[in-house]
């Protein structure tokens, strides 16, 4: 089955492992790592890229627990909506071409927002956070909304909850076959190779560092995606 009428080539469904787009979906997942911990340690525990986490930090501001802001998650939660409404749009002006121009504008318009936080975070050192999580939590609403209608299976790049599980049920320990485990467990790999070291620099060097390293990368991914049209 075909997730989007511009997906014309081949279904993604049945894109493998090496297939471009797969490579794009494993690089935005490290990408997601850097965000996260660029976001939580470094911007008052929000999260940007995994809004089931955002929605649990806010309860846990609501309920009073120290270090938690209502206010960043409540920015980052709308600003996230807000992107993923772009993308909803961006898809469907889309809808009648191939991805790939899809997938580069989308792209794109991640590494755009990026280096604009980067810029503001450079600039202000990410004090106050607000603007530097609207526009982190933006950038990741356009991505997750674009992810969500390609629907490359087991490639959602922010969120392993799903992905561990399946990994697990469908494991020949469970009576499965391992359909996907590799993909999976690149995945797991993809999200610990960006947090790693995303935590070092924020923990060392601040949020605008990491901020710049996720911009140089989603923008040499868009520069670099390819597919035949």
């Amino acid at each position: 089955m075909t997730a989007h009428p511009a997906s014309r080539s081949v279904p993604t469904a049945r894109i493998g492992n090496r297939h471009p787009l797969s490579l794009v979906l494993i690089t935005l997942t490290a990408v997601s790592g850097l965000v996260d911990a660029i976001c939580y340690l470094g911007l008052g525990h929000v999260f940007t890229a995994n809004m089931t986490g955002n929605v649990v930090v806010i309860g846990f501001a609501l309920a009073g627990a120290p270090g938690f802001s209502v206010t960043g998650s409540l920015v980052s939660l709308a600003a996230f909506l807000t992107g993923a409404v772009v993308a909803g749009r961006l898809a469907r002006a889309f809808r009648d071409r191939h991805r790939v121009p899809w997938v580069r504008a989308a792209v794109w318009g991640e590494a755009v927002l990026l280096g604009i936080a980067t810029a503001v975070a450079f600039a202000t050192g990410g004090r106050p956070p607000y603007p530097v999580i609207a526009l982190v939590a933006l950038a990741m609403g356009l991505r997750n909304g674009t992810v969500g209608k390609l629907a490359v299976p087991d490639m959602t790049t922010t969120v392993l909850t799903r992905t561990l599980a399946a990994l697990a049920a469908e494991s020949r320990l469970a009576g499965g076959t391992d359909a996907r485990s590799v993909r999976r467990i690149i995945a797991v790999v993809a999200m610990l190779a960006g947090a790693i070291p995303g935590a070092w620099l924020v923990l060392h060097h601040g949020v605008a560092w990491p901020l710049l390293l996720s911009t140089v990368i989603v923008t040499a991914t868009a520069v670099g995606y390819r597919e035949r049209e």
